[in-house]
């Protein structure tokens, strides 16, 4: 079997009710790229990356357009032999652009599922469970208002809360986690700065809220400032936007700043490195997400075959953009979250086949 097309397409996700708010921007759509590969045997793949902007990460939309172009011409015609040789062929065409490769990557292992009647899961190393928690990752907003928010996830059942802080008086904040956690009592909290805390804030979050249980998620921007507040704080500390790639992931670990990770699969170049970190994880007893920026079903279906490998007592939760937005890709298998969870789709690939017609017209293609 060898790769005979590749097709890339634009898919504008917009977000319902209020715009989605964190310390580092305001959403109310969301640009993302979706991968077709297209074997000789006919059978296709599908891939999506989808990053939060052009400022939230050193990737965006038109980047991940332009390495799709630089690197397709040199997939046409390449072996489908497994994802690792497929990986080290998209390194030879172009250096970084991981969240890039990750939408190829993505449709390599739904590709050769399909192919070969396996769940990408199974190719994974095996589903622990038919489903996996999610949680909800509550937007910056007035304190009573996320309050409120918080108390109807928990009512939906939900687990495990986010709370989005940053870019406002850190005394809004506070009031913030502290009116969460009376509304809800919540055990399974995390506080998440999106990098956006000096470390004089986060300090003062953690002191100010000693008596709440929340994990600490990538408060400040660097692993260096984080470094320096480790020994001050009580909280967990997990690492997100840190996380480039599995050499950072090692990193982190190797000098003991962290105690768990948000992990991203187009992040970290797809669901072959995911795997490697899981099982960097794994070794230490590290929980962990398995997550996206953003994105429809086709990445929200990776996330959670990824996260059913995973081993319950690691796993923290798997998020999943479609809480907040209408638009599928697939409407008769839909990734949706059902009081709280995920179901693990049980078709071969990633369990997901985009609607014919549903991205429209392809914006380039090759082979």
């Amino acid at each position: 079997m060898r790769i005979a097309e590749i097709h890339v397409y634009h898919a504008d996700i917009a977000l319902r009710g209020k715009a989605y708010v964190m310390s580092g921007g305001t959403y109310t759509s969301l640009d993302s790229t979706v991968v077709q590969i297209v074997s000789d045997t006919g059978v296709s793949g599908w891939g999506e990356t989808c990053p939060a902007g052009p400022t939230y990460q050193p990737e965006h939309a038109l980047g991940a357009r332009a390495a799709l172009a630089q690197m397709a011409p040199g997939l046409i015609g390449a072996e489908v032999t497994g994802p690792l040789p497929f990986q080290r062929l998209m390194n030879e065409q172009l250096d970084g652009h991981n969240y890039a490769k990750a939408a190829l990557d993505i449709a390599l292992h739904d590709l050769i599922g399909k192919s070969y009647d396996m769940r990408v899961c199974d190719m994974l190393g095996g589903a622990t469970s038919d489903r996996v928690r999610s949680y909800y990752a509550l937007s910056i907003d007035e304190p009573d208002e996320v309050a409120r928010a918080a108390k109807e996830r928990i009512a939906e059942g939900y687990q495990r809360l986010q709370i989005k802080v940053g870019g406002r008086p850190v005394d809004v904040d506070i009031e913030t986690v502290r009116k969460v956690w009376e509304a809800t009592h919540c055990d399974r909290l995390a506080v998440d700065g999106n990098r956006a805390l000096t470390t004089r804030d986060a300090l003062r979050i953690a002191r100010e809220c000693a008596d709440i249980p929340f994990v600490f998620e990538q408060p400040c921007n660097t692993m260096e400032e984080i470094a320096m507040i480790r020994g001050q704080v009580q909280h967990a500390i997990y690492l997100d936007e840190n996380t480039q790639d599995v050499n950072s992931v090692l990193r982190a670990v190797s000098l003991g700043i962290c105690d768990g990770f948000g992990l991203k699969i187009t992040r970290l170049g797809g669901l072959g490195n995911m795997a490697t970190v899981r099982g960097i994880c794994e070794s230490r007893s590290m929980p962990h997400t398995s997550d996206d920026t953003w994105g429809g079903d086709i990445n929200a279906a990776a996330c959670v075959q990824m996260g059913a490998t995973v081993q319950p007592r690691l796993l923290e939760g798997v998020w999943a953009a479609s809480t907040y937005t209408d638009a599928h890709y697939d409407s008769k298998n839909p990734v949706v979250v059902e009081e709280g969870y995920l179901k693990v789709p049980t078709g071969p690939g990633l369990g997901v086949t985009p609607d014919d017609g549903v991205f429209g017209a392809a914006i380039a293609s090759f082979g």
